[in-house]
């Protein structure tokens, strides 16, 4: 039996189709208007046709071409609009931002490939922006369509990810079919949170400011965790410390794990922070606990914006140790300079969180045909 298709827009560095790829889709296209990120894309899905530029450049026959398949022979449409337009980050956000509208880009794309299934990610923020204005638009626009669809918040922590993230899945098709949502698997009285320590401890350590280039890991795989992603990979690649100034670490030295700026003493504090109230910035200079869980990966894991201190090197993570929290395989590299290459993680949908939606999908599949075989084999009984 063929695999299922897919293609991934918006697809950034390949984070949502490497899951689908990992739950047993064939990704056939992907599309993004950031050129490093379609690098990395594109060396790591070599059997896709990545196809780059502005999705509001294309037609939906452009992936018709460069895939071989006609319209509704698509199973699966997954995308991820850009969501700078909604993040809580975005002091601006609103329907006015003009990168909120890039989901109608991907509703035109869907009626013109006519998949099976779609599958669409954002931001919590798009469930407020606008007073929910964008969000009950996505919901409009694909039943408009004639899919049936569903939206959840899904927290990517209960699905093994060693990181609190939360995001919401419009999930559809049109075929019918119930739809299935990816049941938890860690949490309260299910397997344990997988921390930090699962993700990070075999990383070589780094001294701040560190580029050693590709390196051995430090011995055995520690967790399953571990083991999992270090499958196919024999050597760690994009694990290179960013150089902080001399302030910034002497500010470390104060701070414990699960410590924050309230940990550093008054007179070293950056002078914006002196006036800040204590209930605020909680995550700022914040050092990661070993048993515990990452805050959200960002597009820059810079110590001023959240928890990204290593727990016991004096540094912040590199982009090897945020695509560990982001369960990105080790075999996965990133491709252009190190600041792109933390905006790509940072953007990207855990490919852990990707592979429980692809399964799913199929799952929900794999019941409609079970179904319809009894339905058969009644009728020839009868």
């Amino acid at each position: 039996m063929d695999k299922p298709t897919a293609i991934d827009l918006f697809c950034g560095a390949g984070g949502l189709s490497e899951g689908l790829r990992q739950a047993g889709f064939h990704i056939v296209a992907g599309n993004d208007i950031d050129p490093f990120a379609g690098a990395t894309f594109a060396a790591t899905h070599k059997e896709a046709r990545f196809i780059g530029g502005s999705i509001r450049d294309l037609s939906a026959d452009d992936f018709l071409k460069a895939t071989g398949l006609q319209k509704g022979e698509l199973d699966c449409l997954a995308g991820g609009p850009p969501c700078q337009g909604y993040s809580v980050y975005n002091h601006q956000r609103g329907m006015h931002d003009e990168r909120s509208h890039l989901f109608r880009e991907y509703l035109r794309i869907v009626e013109g490939l006519m998949p099976k299934w779609l599958v669409m990610e954002n931001v919590t923020g798009i469930m407020s922006a606008g007073e929910g204005e964008a969000f009950q638009a996505v919901l409009a626009g694909i039943k408009e369509l004639g899919y049936s669809v569903e939206a959840r918040i899904l927290r990517a922590e209960e699905y093994g990810i060693p990181q609190e993230r939360r995001r919401v899945v419009f999930m559809g098709n049109r075929l019918g079919l119930p739809i299935i949502w990816p049941r938890k698997t860690h949490g309260e009285g299910l397997k344990p949170f997988t921390t930090i320590a699962d993700a990070l401890s075999d990383l070589p350590p780094l001294a701040n400011g560190e580029d050693r280039g590709i390196m051995g890991y430090q011995g055995s795989p520690q967790s399953e965790f571990q083991a999992e992603l270090r499958r196919g990979s024999n050597a760690v690649h994009n694990h290179s410390a960013p150089r902080l100034g001399r302030m910034n670490i002497e500010r470390m030295q104060f701070i414990p794990q699960g410590g924050s700026w309230r940990d550093i003493p008054f007179e070293l504090l950056p002078a914006g922070m002196k006036r800040a109230k204590r209930s605020d910035h909680t995550k700022r200079y914040g050092r990661m606990r070993w048993e515990g869980l990452s805050c959200t990966v960002l597009t820059k894991c810079d110590i001023h914006w959240g928890a990204y201190i290593h727990p016991e090197q004096d540094r912040s993570i590199t982009v090897r140790e945020a695509a560990r929290i982001q369960s990105f395989p080790d075999w996965f590299h990133f491709e252009g300079p190190r600041t792109e290459q933390f905006v790509q993680v940072g953007n990207a949908v855990p490919p852990m969180l990707g592979r429980k939606i692809g399964e799913a999908i199929l799952e929900a599949c794999c019941a409609n045909s079970l179904h319809g075989e009894q339905e058969d084999q009644k009728r020839v009984s009868a």
